[in-house]
Formats: C-alpha cells, structure tokens, sequence
C-alpha cells in the first residue's frame, strides 16, 4: 500500500478548495493547481473564511486553522507535482478536459503516485485508461460543500488495484469522511438517484405542474428535505446537473434519464444558478426570487 502524506489537488473551483481543506486539517499536505491565478486567489480566500467559521463554531482552534493553512501551497502548473503521494482532479465535469488533464500530468508524476479523480458521473474505467496508470487510478466523489459533507463514494474501474483501493479508503477515512463503494456504472449511486428527482422536479416546473415556490415548499414540507429540488439544482449548478443526465441518458439508454428542456435552455441562457445570480431562482437582489 502507498503511504499518502502529501495531495495534490487539480482544480480550485468550489469542490477543488474544499478537497484542499479538508486534506490540509486532517494533517497532509497539499498543492492547489489551477491554471487560472485568480481562482487560486479565490480559492485561498474561501478556504480561510470556512476555516474561520469552523473556528466560531468551536470546530478547529486558531493555532489549527492557521498550521492547516500553511499546508496548503497554491501553484499553477503542474511540475510540483514530482511531490504528491495522491493526485485528486477536480476540474470541470467534462471528459475532454479531464482526458486532457491526465495527459499533461502522468510525465510528472513518480511511477508510485496515485491518480483519483472526483468526477460526479464519469466512467472511471474510461478516465483510468486514458492515463499511464490504469491500476493506480480510482473514483473519489466528494460531496459539495466538501468540509461540511461527511460521505464519499470509492469507485473501481475495471483495473483498479485492490492495494489501490486499500490505500485511499484508508486516506479518505483520516479525512474524517465515510466512504461508500460503488461500482462503475453512469453517475454511481448518489447522483442516479439524486439527479433524476432534480430533473423530475424540472419537468414538474416545464410542465406547468407548479411554479418553483410550489415546487420546493412541497418537497421541503411534504417529504421533509432541507431544501427543494430546485434551490438544490442552482446550488449545485445547472450545468453540472445537465451533465450528469447526459451522462445518464447516454450511458444507460433509457428515456426515462432524457434531460428536461428547461433545464437545456436555463444552460443555454448562462443561468447556471448561485455561481452566475441566476437559475430557478434570481440572487442578484437581498433575498432570492423565483424566476418562474
């Protein structure tokens, strides 16, 4: 098995910081990659402003926060990563990019290092082929907001080594995190379940059925979620919830996974949700409003 002291993690979008926080107070360190400097700058800034909160809320104390900071190093390419024990790639939930990311990271690598990606609907087995390293690859699905989240799902492509699956089980539980496995079909097993009653609720609104206040006020009182379907679709992100019934749809071959029209024109229109100030609801004034 591979003892995994130090992460490297790709991406520092709202799942890649979060990873990098997590990773960072359970004691490992971490490189923060992303191409873009300005997403570094943010993702710093967000991964202080949820430790402090973690600190009010008796969570972490200031001497722990301030030692979990300084174990996180932001970079912008992906040389430093000759370093890291574990790659975690959380990048956009596109397999293009993915693929491509992978291509430029395995030259850089130790022949050791392990690859995981937290892609939320993906093909692992697919994934790991397109690396140097097939046996050494794996799915880790965090869940968003990753520091407050207590699951992740482990996903075996075909050539995953059990060594493999032994040693990020084993670094996913130091997290403080519980681990689910799950096998390697389309969208594995939160989000074949979550995502459909998400695109249900939009056809339920394309439909006429109800309008977003309706919708959500039934599935918060009536089947006692903490939030509607609709406000958890803007949370977490039009686009992604598209992807994943694309994924679906295509994967499985039944048309009870076709994505709902409206949630394809919303994508269209740019209005992905809280990360653009509008999907089904409008955040751009004091309190959201429903834009349907």
């Amino acid at each position: 098995m591979v003892t995994i002291e130090k992460v490297g993690v790709i991406g520092a979008g709202q799942m890649g910081n979060g990873i990098a926080h997590v990773c960072a107070v359970a004691g490992f360190g971490v490189l923060l990659e992303d191409v873009n400097q300005e997403a570094l700058d943010r993702a710093l800034e967000t991964i202080s402003y949820n430790m402090t909160r973690q600190v009010h809320r008796g969570l972490l104390t200031d001497d722990q926060k301030n030692a979990a900071l300084k174990r996180i190093t932001p970079v912008s390419d992906l040389e430093r990563f000759k370093e890291v024990d574990l790659v975690i790639e959380a990048a956009t939930e596109k397999e293009e990019v993915k693929r491509s990311i992978f291509a430029r990271l395995c030259p850089m690598l130790r022949p050791e290092a392990l690859i995981s990606s937290n892609t939320s609907s993906i093909s692992i087995t697919r994934l790991a082929a397109s690396t140097d390293r097939p046996e050494q690859f794996i799915g880790l699905h965090f869940m968003n907001p990753v520091p407050v989240m207590k699951l992740v799902e482990l996903i075996r492509g075909i050539a995953t080594g059990e060594e493999t699956f032994k040693s990020v089980r084993d670094f996913t539980h130091k997290l403080g995190k519980t681990t689910a496995n799950a096998e390697d079909f389309p969208a594995f097993m939160v989000n074949r379940i979550l995502m459909p009653m998400i695109n249900e609720a939009v056809y339920t609104l394309y439909e006429g059925v109800g309008n977003v206040e309706a919708i959500d006020t039934a599935m918060r009182l009536g089947a006692n979620h903490p939030m509607g379907p609709l406000q958890l679709a803007d949370f977490i992100g039009l686009d992604t919830c598209l992807s994943v019934m694309q994924v679906l749809y295509e994967g499985l071959a039944d048309s009870k996974y076709r994505p709902c029209p409206l949630l394809v024109k919303y994508v269209e229109a740019g209005w992905l949700g809280q990360k653009t100030q509008r999907g089904f609801y409008d955040y751009r004034g004091d309190v959201p409003v429903p834009t349907r």
